[in-house]
């Protein structure tokens, strides 16, 4: 988890609305696409 925080820190996103934003993507994403999601995908 920090890690993620960090990535996302690291490529300009505020860590908090970034991990909001993605959980509650989640639950409907399609499993094959959930690396879209990540923070470097962006």
């Amino acid at each position: 988890m920090y890690s993620l925080l960090g990535t996302a820190r690291l490529n300009g996103f505020e860590p908090y609305a970034w991990l909001k934003d993605t959980l509650e993507k989640l639950p409907s994403y399609p499993v094959n696409r959930v690396h879209e999601l990540l923070p470097l995908a962006r």
